[in-house]
């Protein structure tokens, strides 16, 4: 830990300009002395969260960008199905799922007494309300592309068939999508599902608050109340914790948790489940050139920032997607480019830059191991001549300039799976997709992509997916660095965290050690 913090340090010192930019809006949560104690939290029997992001302005499942929405909200809604803390897609809404022998249609049997958080029955048309709007493509591109392989749904009594035309393996992991009311209008900004906490209210850039759901049609949530607060400042994060104040943080930094008391916390590790890379506005000069951007990936030392950066924590990527997806990562990958900067420098030079040229990163400010990342990665590009200047920015300037406006040169950042298939990861790089934020646009991939679409067969479709991988990797379609480690300091008393191959926090795990709901 002291090398690391020494050698961060050092990395800081060298970029001295960026510490007097990072302050924005500075949000540092409750310390006074009013503020309850865990204890007192405790006793009452709920929790209050610190998350570095406010949540998207709409709160409707179906319209959420942002990972930080998903992972809070991942507690209120469910679909169909919904994944377990393995990876497993486990009966919810439906209480049975049958697959036909040829992979050709699924059919659902809709549990007995789920109820919304408003009091109504779950009925077979929300489930078709639900499916149809997520699948509606009369405005442009549909919410869920993927469900364009519906070709049929046929409903009698409690139990829905849905035809395929032709099998898809990955088909019912988008029957996660959240089951809503159809006769609400309000999901923007009083949302309401399904799940074992309710929503309740929301105070934009301070908090969210959760309440269990007393109808619940599963194992009850243990707590009776979660309060998310929001605090886009690392330091505030920290100080929240110190002061009493928080009594849960993911997604810390090892800088961060060291600073913590083993008597006070406990630090849990697990994996973000995300890409993080220096993602490269392929559109803009000079990355429009595929010799440029390789020479960014040549000119990178993924191990030595995770060193610097991380304490060694994290594990190196080389392409968009992580470990967790099993069969469809290719860890061969990770090795495509080794540091190397004459090799860079060269490829500089034939690209027309042999003096390297001026750059920016734009980071969201709030989370500072992305800010961290990119103070590494200036250093390493400045040894080949790249002059960096990195930009710290709200989130909500992030959300709205970089990923809505495409408005950006390069950006650090961590994408993750907004549900268990490759084509969450994959889709994006699309050239015409829309949330292809970093213009990615190349024809062999595109060709790749809409072959994996059309294909049905298990091992034909991991092959395309493979590949697609390799070619993101051998057009240097961004500098690809790790899947994160995901350290999360838990309040000494405070039990029942579980880890997820997805970007949640299931906070009806969650439990007091001497306060638990039976």
């Amino acid at each position: 830990m002291k090398k690391k913090i020494l050698a961060l340090l050092l990395v800081l010192c060298l970029g001295c300009s960026l510490l007097t930019a990072c302050g924005g809006k500075t949000n540092n949560g409750p310390t006074g002395k009013d503020t309850p104690t865990g204890s007192d939290r405790a006793a009452a029997n709920e929790i209050t969260v610190g998350i570095a992001q406010d949540l998207d302005e709409s709160l409707d499942p179906h319209k959420a960008v942002a990972a930080g929405t998903k992972e809070v909200m991942f507690n209120v809604f469910e679909g169909l199905v919904k994944p377990d803390k393995d990876g497993n897609l486990i009966p919810a809404i439906a209480s049975e799922v049958n697959v036909a022998e040829d992979g050709g249609s699924y059919t659902f049997t809709l549990r007995d007494g789920v109820k919304f958080h408003n009091g109504e029955a779950v009925t077979m048309q929300d489930v078709l309300y639900s499916i149809n709007r997520n699948a509606d493509d009369s405005a442009g591109e549909p919410l869920i592309p993927a469900l364009s392989v519906i070709a049929d749904m046929t409903a009698e009594d409690n139990r829905l068939t849905v035809t395929l035309e032709q099998p898809d393996s990955d088909f019912l992991a988008y029957m996660t999508l959240a089951i809503l009311p159809e006769n609400y209008d309000k999901q923007d900004t009083a949302p309401v599902g399904t799940g074992p906490f309710r929503f309740v209210s929301r105070t934009a850039q301070d908090s969210i608050v959760l309440e269990r759901f007393a109808d619940y049609w599963g194992a009850p949530a243990k707590l009776d109340r979660v309060t998310y607060k929001v605090i886009e400042n690392a330091q505030g994060l920290l100080l929240g914790l110190q002061s009493g104040a928080l009594d849960l943080v993911s997604h810390l930094g090892s800088t961060q948790t060291s600073q913590l008391s083993e008597k006070d916390f406990r630090i849990e590790e697990g994996t973000m489940n995300l890409v993080q890379a220096l993602y490269l506005n392929n559109a803009e000069k000079p990355f429009d050139d595929v010799r440029v951007r390789q020479a960014l990936c040549y000119a990178v030392d993924k191990q030595a920032v995770l060193e610097l950066a991380f304490d060694g924590y994290g594990h190196p990527l080389g392409s968009s997607m992580f470990p967790a997806f099993g069969r469809y990562f290719d860890g061969s990958l990770t090795d495509y480019y080794t540091q190397d900067t004459e090799k860079a420098k060269a490829l500089l030079a034939e690209a027309g830059y042999p003096d390297g040229f001026d750059m920016t990163v734009t980071v969201p400010s709030n989370y500072q191991p992305h800010m961290d990342t990119a103070e590494v990665l200036s250093e390493m590009l400045g040894a080949v001549g790249i002059r960096v200047t990195i930009l710290p920015v709200e989130w909500s300037s992030w959300l709205s300039d970089v990923y809505g406006g495409r408005k950006f040169q390069s950006t650090v950042i961590g994408v993750d799976a907004s549900n268990l298939t490759a084509d969450a990861l994959l889709g994006r790089f699309y050239s015409t997709a829309s949330n292809n934020f970093t213009n990615y646009s190349n024809a062999e991939f595109d060709a790749l992509y809409e072959q994996a679409q059309n294909t049905f067969d298990e091992d034909a479709y991991t092959s395309l997916v493979l590949q697609m991988e390799k070619n993101l990797t051998e057009n240097a379609a961004n500098v690809y660095i790790q899947d994160m480690a995901d350290l999360v300091a838990v309040r000494k008393g405070l039990a029942g965290l579980q880890f997820y191959p997805l970007y949640v926090l299931d906070a009806a795990s969650l439990y007091w050690a001497d306060t638990a709901v039976s």
